[in-house]
């Protein structure tokens, strides 16, 4: 069974739910969406005797808002386990250290920032919330002269975001410092069958703008990322999911390969794939297989025959966050039609209310390997040439 929260569901997401008879949880967020007529509808109580019933079901939420039901309402299910284990970053880099045992990390709450010995922890250094969500509330420290600036700006961006997300998604009280891995970053969507075999839906490598840059901007899959990582990624999955002994769970893994080759876990995000339904409906646009359906059905994406015909093609999800530094309330409108115009085969455009979240939107796309200045470009812009000033009467139209 599905379960659906804010802050997005796409119609593709819907669409599968209708096609392929998936249930989806009658929750009170999820009857705010509109659903498909026809869609196969559970109501709590029959949701829950179900799970109660196979604690193997398949459950999958494109959120983690739906964290705090299923905690609530499954929080003796081997599901639900494996939620915290992999939400919580400091029990998922405890839970590897076997893997990982000169890796460096450091609980710490919010309250004890201040009185830090800062001194004592190695450089360069990254700290987040323990449980987080984008790049909310990261930040990388590469002096000890930056800390207590970046303290400064971790109190001000909590009073910011402290309302978007429910703290099971984004809980400030608590924060992780761990070594800062370099390399390049990928992002992968997979999950664990019912024999615990890790089962790879789409690798992503995350681009950034510079080596300082810590921005979900831009995220792109080829034939050639898939075909290059596809192996090692998996045994990698493998290891992890062997730890955890989880099965019947779907995952978005974040991962860099080190300098020397080596692969260290960012985060394993729990109980989905990309958030707003980004990165499996991009692996639908980019390679035409549903991987909602395929974790549904434990089907296996047949890669040799899926990137057929890819080759020199780059397939991207830019998230349009509000790099401005203006702030929203400040914001009259942004320029669709002109960001679009700047991408040789847009795919999808999905605008998000930017009144209610930090992001004016998403945009799918298609770029040959050879034009790949159009994805620097959107990389290296702050989005201001996109935006224009407010006035009194504006209204978010979409």
């Amino acid at each position: 069974m599905f379960l659906i929260d804010k802050p997005y569901v796409s119609d593709f997401l819907k669409k599968t739910l209708l096609d392929h008879n998936i249930p989806v949880v009658g929750t009170d967020a999820a009857k705010t969406f509109d659903i498909k007529s026809g869609t196969q509808v559970l109501n709590e109580i029959e949701a829950i005797e179900l799970a109660q019933q196979d604690d193997n079901l398949k459950i999958y939420t494109n959120s983690e808002n739906t964290i705090g039901w299923i905690i609530k309402h499954l929080g003796a299910s081997d599901f639900a386990r494996n939620i915290d284990l992999f939400k919580d970053k400091f029990k998922f880099r405890e839970l590897i250290r076997p893997i990982f045992p000169d890796f460096y990390f450091k609980g710490v709450s919010l309250a004890e920032l201040e009185k830090l010995s800062i001194e004592e922890i190695p450089l360069p250094f990254i700290i987040k919330p323990t449980a987080g969500f984008f790049s909310m509330g990261v930040y990388k420290i590469s002096s000890y002269s930056e800390w207590e600036t970046v303290v400064d700006s971790i109190h001000t961006e909590i009073e910011e975001i402290k309302n978007l997300y429910p703290t099971e998604v984004l809980d400030t009280s608590s924060f992780i410092i761990e070594q800062c891995i370099n390399g390049a970053e990928f992002a992968v969507d997979a999950y664990f069958d019912s024999d615990g075999e890790p089962v790879v839906l789409n690798i992503l490598e995350h681009v950034f703008s510079s080596a300082d840059d810590l921005s979900d901007r831009v995220y792109m899959t080829s034939k050639n990322i898939i075909e290059n990582n596809l192996e090692e990624f998996t045994e990698f999955a493998r290891k992890v999911g062997e730890l955890a002994n989880v099965k019947n769970f779907p995952v978005h893994i974040e991962l860099r390969r080190d300098t020397d080759g080596t692969l260290l876990p960012i985060e394993i995000n729990p109980a989905r794939f990309g958030g707003w339904c980004t990165t499996a409906d991009l692996a639908y646009l980019a390679y035409s297989f549903n991987p909602y359906q395929y974790y549904y059905t434990g089907q296996k994406p047949n890669w040799s025959e899926i990137l057929k015909g890819k080759e020199g093609k780059l397939f991207s999800v830019i998230v349009l966050d509000n790099s401005t530094g203006v702030d929203a309330d400040k914001i009259k409108s942004f320029d669709y039609e002109k960001l679009l115009s700047h991408f040789e085969k847009p795919l999808e455009l999905r605008k998000i209310d930017f009144k209610q979240y930090p992001v004016f939107g998403f945009v799918f796309t298609e770029t040959k390997q050879e034009n790949f200045e159009e994805l620097n470009h959107i990389l290296q812009s702050d989005l201001s040439e996109f935006i224009s000033s407010n006035n009194s009467n504006f209204k978010w139209q979409s």
